[in-house]
């Protein structure tokens, strides 16, 4: 078989995103993701080697605007929740909340717009960016579900 039969279709570009807490779907569009408070982190893709500056929002934040409050009440779901992270290709991550919330972890994680300024092209309109992987293998390209799951 040739390279050309084997290589995998292109993923359908992300156009939103549809963040589930607690059982409860709160779809965000690239529009309403814009419209917030924009965060902008600096990374090193090992992909590409070439530093890259990604905007977008905190996932923190977006958690919050779902219904997620990390308060003190909430200190011990944070320690036993995940988040399984899927964009249009299928493709699917998981990170420890703590990771993805600011009170308790350095690293920032965000749902990026844009790169170096422009759309982020191939990898569609959302993309999920972590500061603090050596490797963007948890980057995850058209960017289309973020789940809050319970590991009890």
């Amino acid at each position: 078989m040739s390279g050309m039969a084997m290589a995998k279709p292109a993923a359908t570009p992300s156009t939103s995103l549809t963040l589930t807490v607690d059982g409860k779907a709160t779809v965000f569009s690239t529009a309403d993701l814009t419209a917030m408070p924009q965060k902008t982190v600096k990374v090193h893709n090992a992909h590409t080697n070439a530093d890259e500056t990604y905007s977008g929002v905190s996932l923190g934040d977006l958690l919050v605007k779902a219904g997620f409050v990390a308060d003190k009440t909430a200190q011990q779901k944070m320690l036993r929740s995940y988040l399984r992270v899927e964009g249009t290709d299928k493709y699917w991550v998981v990170y420890s909340l703590t990771e993805v919330e600011g009170s308790e972890h350095d690293g920032d994680v965000i749902v990026a717009t844009s790169v170096d300024g422009h759309g982020l092209g191939a990898d569609g309109e959302l993309k999920l960016v972590s500061t603090e992987d050596k490797k963007p293998q948890r980057w995850v390209r058209n960017l289309s579900a973020i789940a809050l799951k319970s590991a009890e």
